[in-house]
């Protein structure tokens, strides 16, 4: 599915669901802010995300995005008088929310900045989807995660892809048949989650894991994620290695990678280092 394109370095910071700050280092700090229904997405939410991630991910200012949410739960998935609403329309108009949804995944996943997820609490059906398209998550021990669909007679199918890109397709069918609930430490175990702290400790370690992403080349990063998503589930052939001799010949004469060898080898900071 083709997501819209953003015009570059342009930025509407106007939503209802969200708030979204860049800071002075190129850290965006996206919070899903509906906690009085747990951050559950509806027409509107999905609408602001969507434009929120296709705008950061094409500012030139923005370095790395921190997806978090205000109250105790991440996000307890879609909005359940929403899909009332869907489950009511004409076909049409169901395919096309359907889509909507489809594309705001997309555009979270294919977006071009990384992604640090900051999960504080319980995180359900598409508040999964939310995690699996992001890089890297962090959750506190408190944080639990269910994928629920099936408790109501639907199923995982717009967040799919990307539960089975996270966690493979045996474990993806386990959790999406089962609707079973499972703790941060299993997340972890299953590859939802990379890092797991105290509740206390949540806002230190996402710091760390952004401080380790600033201290990297930021062109680097975008192509690493373009690289890996276009390499993925491929077989390793001529075409993918010619893909990967052609892309690190390309960005090793870059301006960034020239600052980068020069830096080590002068044995101080490189110049977009920030930490």
């Amino acid at each position: 599915m083709e997501i819209p394109v953003t015009e570059k370095n342009t930025f509407d910071d106007n939503f209802a669901t969200l708030d979204c700050v860049v800071d002075e280092t190129g850290v965006a700090r996206v919070t899903l802010n509906r906690p009085d229904v747990h951050n559950a997405f509806n027409e509107a939410m999905i609408e602001e995300l969507t434009r929120c991630f296709l705008q950061l991910g094409s500012h030139d200012g923005v370095r790395v995005i921190v997806l978090a949410s205000a109250g105790n739960v991440f996000c307890a998935g879609a909005d359940l008088n929403w899909m009332k609403r869907a489950s009511a329309n004409r076909a049409d108009a169901n395919i096309q929310d359907a889509r909507r949804f489809a594309s705001m995944m997309q555009a979270l996943h294919a977006c071009s900045r990384p992604i640090v997820a900051r999960v504080q609490g319980g995180a359900f059906g598409g508040g999964v989807g939310l995690i699996c398209v992001c890089d890297i998550v962090v959750a506190s021990e408190q944080a639990r995660f269910a994928v629920t669909e099936a408790r109501f007679g639907i199923l995982p199918a717009v967040i799919g892809p990307y539960l089975i890109e996270a966690v493979g397709v045996r474990q993806a069918r386990r959790l999406a048949l089962t609707a079973s609930l499972i703790d941060a430490a299993e997340a972890r175990d299953l590859g939802l989650v990379h890092y797991v702290t105290t509740s206390e400790g949540l806002d230190g370690q996402v710091q760390k894991v952004v401080s380790g992403l600033t201290g990297n080349g930021p062109t680097a990063l975008q192509e690493i994620k373009t690289l890996f998503g276009d390499i993925a589930g491929r077989p390793i052939d001529g075409n993918v290695t010619d893909l990967t001799a052609a892309t690190i010949a390309r960005v090793r004469s870059t301006e960034e990678a020239k600052e980068g060898f020069s830096a080590f080898f002068d044995k101080r900071p490189a110049a977009w280092s920030v930490k």
